[in-house]
């Protein structure tokens, strides 16, 4: 039996005499959502259904000790799906090779930033010879942008592979600068 046919229909003010409250509590629940049978106004009283009112009420109270975030079993097995999915195809992606441990990303941005490093620190080595006593400004910036590029070039087309990132050193290889 729904609870419309069990109450006692009755006004605002019975409302608030059936439950000990006042009638601005009364009208927060109506602002609250509980149950209306019909609507007030211009004369016209409001009418409540008392069944209802201690339902909506004994289940916000339910709300309130367990908290807003209820969520029911369908939900949670839905989400449990979603996870148990992502789960899949990340053991696949990793299966083929799609993806790496952070750790190995780590070290491969290491190893690559330490060979762009080198390069570039080796520029002035390279270019030493090529503009001393040069004094046209245009040349000595051709020559060290010539350089810069390869050596960027260079750490750009390094072939890292995973053993390259058990150590920390950059080989003679990187050091050259690809001359």
């Amino acid at each position: 039996m729904a609870a419309r046919d069990r109450g006692k229909r009755v006004n605002r003010a019975e409302l608030a005499d059936t439950f000990g409250v006042s009638l601005p509590t009364v009208d927060g629940w109506v602002r609250a959502g509980c149950p209306v049978v019909e609507r007030g106004g211009r004369g016209k009283q409001w009418v409540f259904n008392t069944a209802a009112i201690a339902e909506w009420l004994r289940d916000r109270a339910v709300e309130d000790a367990t908290g807003s975030e209820r969520v029911e079993e369908a939900e949670w097995r839905a989400r449990k799906l979603r996870a148990q999915a992502l789960h899949e195809e990340l053991e696949l992606a990793k299966k083929r090779g799609e993806v790496a441990p952070v750790e190995d990303f780590r070290r491969a941005t290491t190893r690559l930033m330490t060979l762009v490093r080198v390069n570039m620190l080796n520029v002035p080595d390279r270019v030493v010879m090529q503009i001393v006593g040069e004094t046209d400004e245009a040349r000595i910036k051709r020559v060290l942008r010539d350089e810069i590029v390869a050596a960027l070039t260079n750490a750009a087309q390094a072939q890292l592979e995973p053993e390259d990132f058990e150590d920390d050193e950059i080989d003679d290889e990187a050091d050259d600068g690809g001359e």
